[in-house]
């Protein structure tokens, strides 16, 4: 797994998800503040299944699609959706997107564990002084060198491997996605230098200091 680190001299490449989970369904559209319908055509907020991409689709005529779908966005036939209509901020997230995020983001890596228990694997320094694993919540310096000298013995082979060989790791996966939602939370602060990387996830489409 490649680090990405944001840099302000260099356009980051935006990478075309294949699928993505369905977060919410407005089939009838966004309602405002001051409940008038918005549109009124159907909407699915969802999320991408390879860069946690977060998108706004429209579905088929006479298609409703159900909370955690994952459904088919890439090029060619599709089944369910008719049109990807773009990248979707997180702070224009509904409610119920926000709840259904984290199953999805879950999910999404115990789906796709050997890519992840990869990243423990091999995943090096973003900068001369940091290392990604420091910047995955629950680990930093602290275990850092644990993760290290472990697969350094032999690689790991799944999550439980790793939780075996290294006990104060209980929820490997747990760790991927707390770090999965704060590269994808853009209503936070962002106070540390640790803000800058993006590990998992594509830079926000408006970086805070874009000019």
């Amino acid at each position: 797994m490649v680090d990405n680190r944001r840099r302000n001299d260099k356009k980051p490449t935006v990478k075309k998800e294949q699928y993505a989970v369905v977060l919410d369904y407005l089939s009838r559209g966004y309602v405002k503040s001051d409940m008038s319908k918005f549109g009124g055509k159907p909407i699915a907020q969802a999320i991408g299944t390879e860069q946690f991409t977060l998108l706004e689709l429209a579905p088929k005529n006479g298609v409703d699609l159900e909370i955690q779908d994952t459904v088919y966005i890439g090029k060619g036939k599709r089944d369910k959706i008719y049109r990807v209509l773009g990248r979707l901020d997180y702070e224009n997230l509904t409610a119920t997107s926000r709840i259904e995020l984290d199953y999805a983001i879950r999910d999404i890596v115990l789906d796709n564990e050997a890519k992840y228990v990869e990243f423990f694997n091999t995943t090096e320094s973003v900068s001369t002084r940091l290392h990604s694993l420091e910047l995955i919540p629950g680990i930093g310096k602290k275990y850092m060198w644990d993760i290290i000298n472990a697969r350094e013995e032999r690689p790991f082979e799944s999550f439980k491997d790793i939780t075996e060989r290294l006990p104060t790791l209980t929820d490997p996966a747990g760790m991927i996605v707390n770090r999965v939602k704060q590269e994808l939370d853009t209503t936070t602060v962002r106070r540390s230098n640790k803000s800058k990387y993006y590990i998992f996830t594509q830079p926000p489409k408006r970086p805070r200091n874009s000019r």
